[in-house]
């Protein structure tokens, strides 16, 4: 068990065409109940286990800056719509881009098996009981995966707007996908992964006039959690402000590339 979540991942899988490998990353701390410690003994193991998480992202960013890969952490809340976006991105992208996806789930190969039908690579990390990817997830996934130099690597991260807030994966970006079913208070609710994001994507927006959401304040109140961070309204459905999105992503790609 993760001390700094409470979240277990001895049973993450790793599958990529059909194959399976068991997760062989170990937690570097003993797993005793968390009561069974002084508190300040409790946040020197979050500490340790976040420093090694660090360490290791910072080995994956090495990895994919040597090859030009453009690494993108997609969050979001379950339901938000983020495997959807990621669909509609690969077959617009495509035709420009080589395009591979890390696809993070509890369980099941579902994620996995869209993103592959809408023509990219993927592979899909199981966490069992895990609410987040790590950094070490991540490594052993790129090994599995192999994505092509210049290329676009999409990591697709548990439904959770909680701990891979906390995650560093070795990502470029961390991208955020809400939508407007979920309410406009939630960067307030959730303030430490809208303060890591880059860009918010706020999807759904064919359904604006059904529900009780305001663009504006949502935009506000992210602006007061991340003053740098771009807000996007969207609709994967529609394609409705998909462009934004699009060119978002060229644009840090050519920014890459020319470093």
């Amino acid at each position: 068990m993760c001390a700094t979540c409470g979240c277990g991942d001895d049973g993450a899988v790793i599958t990529i065409a059909g194959e399976t490998a068991p997760h062989d990353h170990h937690h570097p701390h003993p797993h005793p109940h968390p009561h069974d410690h002084p508190h300040t003994e409790t946040v020197t193991l979050e500490q340790k286990v976040l420093a090694k998480n660090d360490a290791l992202a910072h080995r994956n960013r090495q990895w994919l800056a040597e090859r030009e890969i453009l690494a993108l952490n997609v969050t979001s809340s379950p339901g938000a719509g983020k495997t959807t976006v990621l669909e509609h991105t690969i077959r617009r992208l495509g035709t420009r881009h080589r395009v591979s996806v890390i696809e993070g789930d509890q369980e099941t190969l579902l994620d996995a098996n869209r993103i592959t039908a809408a023509g990219a690579r993927a592979v899909q990390v199981n966490t069992g009981a895990g609410c987040h990817l790590d950094a070490a997830m991540i490594e052993r996934a790129l090994r599995a995966l192999d994505p092509e130099p210049s290329s676009l690597l999409f990591i697709e991260n548990v439904g959770n707007l909680v701990c891979p807030a906390l995650f560093d994966l070795g990502e470029d970006s961390k991208v955020v996908v809400i939508s407007v079913t979920e309410g406009t208070d939630k960067p307030l609710k959730y303030p430490h992964m809208f303060a890591a994001a880059e860009l918010v994507l706020v999807n759904k927006i064919d359904l604006l006039p059904y529900v009780d959401f305001d663009m504006d304040l949502c935009a506000h109140h992210v602006r007061s959690v991340n003053p740098n961070a771009r807000t996007v309204p969207v609709s994967a459905t529609t394609g409705d402000g998909m462009e934004s999105w699009f060119q978002w992503i060229d644009d840090r790609a050519l920014k890459l590339a020319k470093m």
